[in-house]
């Protein structure tokens, strides 16, 4: 794995407001995510976490927002904003971001928004070309009829076909940095660990550096190499993935871990090995009420 940073965060702080009604969201941030890595920035709602990915893709300049500090995004200053890092958007930077129905336009099919997003990276590129990579983009993504997808509109795809077309869209110009700010939030548990999976997969053949952020140290424990902990706009703890979980210092990082859902064992009654026909006799309990009848 090559050593220089895709991303390095150097003493970020961040004031929404002025005079009195100045709100500071982010104090003195600093963090890096090295090529091929995968790093999670992990807290509450409110904590900064998404704000923090929005600075980095120099999406929250503002003259009612006050920054100080450093963000260096693959060689460009992003808290500076302007057309260097605008450009940069879509090819040297991607964002997958929390709905991946919202953040696709309805009313362009998949297969415009994909040239869309290619032209950004090569103008040179003809439309047949696009669709070609954009067919096999897809397939990366385990979409198993790319021809249809491209043809359909996103309120047309479910929310885990939508979210694997923006990760599909988010590495097709093999950025150096994905930042993804909680991806799975609008999907069920099953389609959320599959498309970490494909996430995992595909960046780890592209080298591409991952910002991965979530509220949820359960699946940060599955993807990420290294954790920040931030907290009211902080950073508290900085580990490997294996010492936080392990030995997390915080207070704040320990309520984290302990928040995670655990399965436990209630003692609910078993049912029979066997059950009852609908020949036999319909035995009612007292309380339940007559069989057809609604208790008053």
């Amino acid at each position: 794995m090559a050593e220089e940073s895709v991303l390095t965060i150097s003493d970020l702080s961040l004031t929404f407001g002025k005079g009195r009604a100045a709100s500071q969201v982010l104090n003195s941030i600093s963090l890096h995510v090295k090529r091929g890595e995968k790093v999670a920035l992990v807290g509450e709602s409110g904590s900064g976490k998404s704000v923090t990915a929005r600075l980095a893709m120099g999406l929250l300049q503002s003259n009612k927002t006050t920054i100080s500090g450093h963000i260096d995004v693959a060689g460009l200053d992003a808290t500076q904003g302007g057309a260097a890092i605008a450009a940069a958007r879509g090819r040297r930077v991607t964002m997958i971001f929390q709905d991946p129905t919202s953040a696709l336009n309805p009313v362009f099919r998949v297969g415009r928004i994909f040239r869309e997003v290619q032209r950004t990276g090569d103008e040179s590129l003809t439309p047949a070309e696009m669709d070609r990579r954009s067919a096999e983009a897809l397939k990366a993504v385990s979409i198993p009829d790319p021809a249809r997808c491209l043809q359909s509109y996103p309120f047309q795809l479910s929310g885990g076909m939508n979210q694997r077309v923006l990760i599909a869209m988010a590495l097709i110009n093999d950025p150096s940095l994905l930042i993804a700010d909680e991806p799975g939030t609008a999907l069920d548990v099953t389609v959320q660990a599959q498309t970490l999976a494909l996430m995992h997969d595909l960046t780890q053949r592209k080298g591409t550096a991952v910002l991965f952020i979530s509220h949820n140290l359960g699946v940060v424990r599955e993807f990420a190499d290294r954790v920040y902990v931030i907290y009211r706009g902080r950073i508290v703890e900085h580990a490997t993935t294996a010492q936080l979980f392990s030995d997390p210092r915080h207070p704040y990082t320990r309520a984290l871990l302990q928040a995670v859902p655990k399965i436990v064992k209630t003692g609910l009654p078993e049912l029979p090995e066997t059950s009852p026909s609908f020949l036999d006799p319909l035995i009612v309990h007292p309380g339940c009420g007559e069989p057809g009848t609604v208790p008053a």
